[in-house]
């Protein structure tokens, strides 16, 4: 896992990606490439004259990322990491989907809304999503790992091996709701060859709904950040109905490490 990608744009999450972005490329010795992505501004009707309206708008972004590339390439100038600077206009989420084709790692939002989903489902290398809150994301900490044996949790958990050996404590939350293919035990076994030495703790499903269970470890285990599969029933069944994936990503306190 060398080749980070992050969204860069000026916005109430900037901050929490940026410095998450920073700590992780810095921890796996990486390459940061940031995609500034200008955003085309709608222009409200009491604005509108033929695109002139619009066309103002959109200079106004321009000029403003503009200036938001400046002072992050400062920040960036001084920090001990190899980056580089790509810059898109677009919809963030297409534009990061653009962009992701040789990524190991996309840094985004904590976004159920938004990029996040389409990102986890659509461009392959997995998603760290970050509270807007957050500033950097401890690495030698405490990991925890929402385990329900499904395929998407056996993608998260391989690609965030990389990630698990740097953490002081990992733990592997497996909540039963009678559904477990593949158990919590085995998963374990596969990360102590890696080198990494899980706390496996068992739980039955609370009232059918597994991220209380889930929040209620991270808050209880004092976790760093979150390792879990990503949206695995259907695009249709989860727009519809939510899903843990989702409400997690809603809720989560602390970075979500996603894959699908």
């Amino acid at each position: 896992m060398k080749n980070i990608l992050l969204l860069v744009h000026d916005d109430e999450g900037q901050e929490a990606r940026f410095q998450a972005a920073l700590d992780v490329t810095r921890a796996l010795e990486g390459h940061l490439t940031c995609v500034d992505v200008v955003v085309p501004p709608q222009a409200p009707a009491e604005l509108w004259d033929g695109g002139a309206g619009s066309a103002l708008l959109m200079a106004e972004e321009r000029q403003r990322e503009a200036a938001n590339r400046a002072t992050l390439e400062q920040r960036l100038a001084k920090e001990d990491v190899s980056w580089s600077w790509v810059d898109m206009v677009g919809e963030p989420g297409r534009c990061l989907r653009g962009a992701a084709a040789i990524a190991d790692l996309i840094v985004v939002d904590r976004d159920p809304h938004g990029a996040v989903a389409g990102l986890v489902l659509e461009s392959g290398p997995p998603v760290l999503a970050v509270p807007d809150r957050s500033r950097g994301i401890a690495l030698g900490g405490r990991a925890l790992i929402a385990w329900d044996g499904s395929p998407e949790a056996e993608a998260a958990l391989r690609a965030a091996v990389p990630l698990l050996g740097l953490a002081e404590q990992v733990m592997i939350l497996q909540v039963d709701d009678g559904s477990i293919r593949i158990p919590a035990g085995e998963a374990a076994s596969f990360l102590s060859r890696h080198g990494i030495h899980p706390l496996v703790i068992l739980e039955k499903a609370t009232k059918g709904r597994a991220e209380a269970n889930i929040l209620a470890a991270i808050a209880g285990q004092r976790a760093d950040y979150l390792v879990m599969g990503g949206f695995g029933r259907s695009r249709l069944v989860e727009a519809l109905f939510g899903g843990v994936s989702r409400s997690l990503l809603s809720k989560s306190p602390v970075p979500l490490f996603m894959a699908h």
